[in-house]
């Protein structure tokens, strides 16, 4: 029989056990509940103070949660390192940082408000949508500062951006990873598109990628939230190389198609690593884009013969040219999803759900069309990147007193075999024709001219 003693230690020591064993399911339900990373450590005091009055155990409005992460250190510059310099901006300026509360690594959007004009309204933009925007291939908005003289967002961090990992693999990309990145850039604006926010600055520059592979959209300064269908919009929007020929030629009344074109200018960009249509000018855009796609017509733009802009340039009639010509590395599927992106009337463009059904993705498998919102593509099995056969990543062998590099070289080579151009620099395609062709080869030694084999000497049709 136990002792008086000994039940009053047992009793004593079950209270103590339960209470420990019930402050880490309150913890987690606390960052459940503020949607907070499971892998964050809460303040003590904080949890302390809702162990004794807890404010979180019923439901809780959007003044609540404010109070709550401030509480925590959210919305607090003192709680972000800033590490070091990433760009500058007219309004803004970008640091790598480090948050105090995560141990994380975040980037840090300082933007400058004027005293006259407030915040600018790019950065109300961005704010306002991506608070509400929650999808494994968009930017994470983890939290806001607002101080007298600056307003920063912190985002989380990302190494590089596509032009960058273009960039870094010779503009020669391995064709799965082309695969995989058109894939997670169609699944976020897909996502945007059914809450009618536009992004309206597709470029390589705002897409984001992580180490693993996770392509995410960002920089959404110029994105609208579209609640009017007919809603007239500025045209001054996209970068030059991919805006589409009705916002070139000056309409403001456009849909989520807008974003479309841009997504086929840079799947050809990946694909064949130079873009596809690098205009200086409105005018030059307009015709590298009618010289390779054919001048458009009442025909195949219903509505084109009231433009009184493009009357006021006069371009001449060209033919359509195939783009398997422009795309050698792309076959007749890939080629045919291509297609329907570059197409002239923008009601005919395909959407980015309907993209991602196209026979060009069927290899991803099934899985990739059921996963949640906020998972990545790259937790399915058989899901990943390859290595890419790119410069950056040559082998180099030295011998006695001579270098080789094995090189996977992207040449331009003419009809009679004679490369033009080799590591990585690029032609005008003015200057090609019809009877120029890329192909890819492995190169060892050093070279400064090169003829294909006859076997290789090969025209284009």
């Amino acid at each position: 029989m136990k002792s008086r003693c000994g039940m009053v230690l047992e009793k004593i020591f079950t209270s103590e056990k339960c209470q420990a064993t019930l402050q880490v399911p309150v913890a987690g339900d606390i960052k459940k509940r503020l949607s907070l990373p499971a892998d964050m450590s809460l303040p003590d005091h904080f949890l302390a103070k809702q162990s004794i009055s807890p404010t979180l155990d019923g439901p809780i409005n959007r003044r609540l949660r404010r109070a709550s992460l401030s509480e925590i250190g959210f919305g607090k510059i003192e709680s972000y390192a800033k590490l070091n310099k990433l760009g500058e901006g007219t309004y803004a300026t970008v640091f790598k940082g480090k948050s105090l509360l995560t141990d994380n690594l975040v980037a840090l959007k300082e933007i400058r408000l004027e005293h006259e004009e407030g915040a600018p309204c790019t950065a109300i933009r961005e704010v306002s949508l991506l608070r509400d925007l929650k999808h494994a291939n968009i930017v994470t908005l983890h939290d806001i500062i607002h101080t007298q003289h600056t307003l920063t967002l912190v985002f989380e961090y990302l190494e590089k951006d596509l032009k960058q990992y273009m960039d870094d693999c010779g503009n020669i990309m391995n064709m799965n990873n082309v695969k995989l990145f058109l894939f997670q850039l169609l699944r976020g604006l897909g996502y945007c598109h059914k809450r009618r926010v536009l992004h309206r600055d597709i470029k390589p520059q705002n897409l984001l990628i992580s180490d693993r592979g996770d392509l995410k959209l960002a920089d959404f300064g110029l994105a609208r939230a579209k609640s009017i269908p007919t809603k007239t919009y500025s045209n001054e929007v996209v970068t030059l190389w991919y805006r589409p020929p009705d916002v070139l030629l000056g309409s403001t009344e456009y849909s989520t198609q807008i974003d479309m074109w841009g997504v086929g200018c840079i799947f050809y960009e990946m694909a064949c690593g130079r873009p596809l249509f690098p205009g200086s000018t409105v005018e030059e855009e307009l015709q590298l884009i009618f010289k390779t796609l054919g001048t458009p017509t009442e025909e195949t733009w219903p509505g084109l013969s009231q433009n009184d802009e493009f009357a006021s340039y006069s371009f001449p009639y060209y033919e359509r040219e195939q783009l398997l010509h422009y795309a050698p590395r792309l076959d007749h599927i890939a080629t045919d999803l291509l297609t329907q992106f570059l197409q002239y009337d923008a009601q005919k463009r395909v959407s980015a759900t309907e993209a991602m059904k196209h026979k060009y993705f069927e290899t991803l498998g099934p899985g990739v069309h059921k996963l949640p919102d906020t998972t990545s593509i790259f937790t399915l099995p058989g899901i990943s990147l390859q290595k890419d056969p790119g410069l950056r990543s040559s082998n180099v062998a030295v011998g006695r007193n001579k270098q080789k590099h094995s090189l996977l070289i992207l040449l331009q080579v003419n009809s009679a075999g004679r490369a033009c151009s080799f590591n990585g620099e690029r032609c005008s395609r003015s200057l090609l024709g019809s009877g120029w062709c890329e192909i890819l080869i492995v190169l060892v030694a050093d070279v400064q001219t090169w003829t294909a084999p006859a076997s290789q000497q090969k025209r284009a049709v």
